[in-house]
């Protein structure tokens, strides 16, 4: 049989010495879209898709709806009944010429439930299909516990012109050294496309630079999609939400994996949408996997300063 796994990841799980587990976990892989992950589709109302653009720089997106509006269009297809954000790279990135695999991660924070799905994407008017590639759940490992709140009204939730810069500004920085959840998207030349999410606690995204960042790869179901994408295509995109606001930070640029399973990250752009969604969530409590984070967290929204991260 033969392996579900490209060089890269296959890679990064010689490193780790964990051929054997991977092995084990990537019988999970499957395609059709079986009646008890419909169900489960059919109650969410988060995603976050990763792309390529013409440059080949990966973005990652999200996508938020009514239940509802993820839903089978077939055994190996997934209807996403929504348009991207007004702003957003995804629907340019569906739109133009090349590739177009779509990887998607959809999170319920209610639960901590998780899935991915990756493909092909294709966008029209009424919002984007997936032809479906790879289908799977992940643990809930460093998934924040977090309640669901009425959405806001629509006029008052209108995504405001994307801000667009090369760097962070200090309040993005402080957004960023206060997050506890992080998408990255990813991408391989023989995998496709592919969205995760990472969780810890407040702290654990390191801010280095106005334009680098640093975060840890915690033990997970060592497939090791993400770093053996990376290995293999040194480029990511990163999005952070403000699931109180509605706001999203989405980074685009170069990703480098350390020695010690850490990842670096190089900002090429950022983009700054403010009620980018209509959805909100509480805070309930962080994820009981979440490892400790050796520097003291900064309090929420604390703006880092140059001299701070020189």
């Amino acid at each position: 049989m033969s392996s579900p796994f490209h060089p890269g990841e296959r890679e990064v799980q010689r490193r780790a010495g964990l051929i054997e587990e991977a092995s084990s976990v990537g019988g999970i892989i499957a395609r059709d879209l079986t009646p008890a992950i419909a169900r489960f589709l059919a109650r969410q109302r988060l995603a976050v898709a990763a792309s390529l653009d013409a440059g080949g720089r990966v973005w990652a997106s999200l996508l938020t709806g009514p239940a509802g509006f993820l839903a089978p269009a077939g055994p190996q297809r997934l209807r996403i009944a929504v348009s991207p954000i007004a702003g957003d790279p995804l629907g340019e990135n569906l739109r133009a010429g090349g590739r177009r695999e779509l990887g998607l991660v959809v999170l319920d924070p209610r639960t901590r439930q998780r899935m991915r799905v990756n493909g092909i994407g294709r966008i029209d008017d009424h919002g984007v299909e997936i032809e479906i590639k790879q289908l799977y759940g992940n643990c809930p490992k460093y998934i924040q516990l977090r309640e669901g709140e009425a959405d806001v009204p629509p006029a008052a939730s209108a995504p405001s012109a994307p801000r667009v810069a090369n760097s962070l500004d200090a309040p993005q920085r402080g957004w960023i050294a206060a997050a506890d959840t992080l998408f990255i998207g990813s991408f391989h030349p023989e995998g496709g496309a592919d969205a995760s999410h990472r969780g810890g606690r407040p702290g654990f995204v390191r801010v280095l630079a106005s334009d680098r960042l640093a975060f840890p790869d915690y033990p997970g179901n060592a497939m090791f999609n993400t770093l053996g994408n990376l290995v293999e295509y040194p480029r990511a995109g990163l999005l952070v939400v403000e699931f109180t606001s509605g706001d999203l930070l989405q980074l685009t640029g170069t990703a480098r994996l350390e020695n010690d399973r850490t990842v670096t990250f190089h900002i090429e752009e950022a983009r700054e949408t403010r009620a980018a969604t209509a959805l909100r969530f509480r805070l309930v409590e962080y994820s009981p996997a979440n490892p400790p984070v050796s520097l003291e967290a900064p309090p929420r929204h604390r703006i880092i300063n140059e001299e701070e991260i020189a």
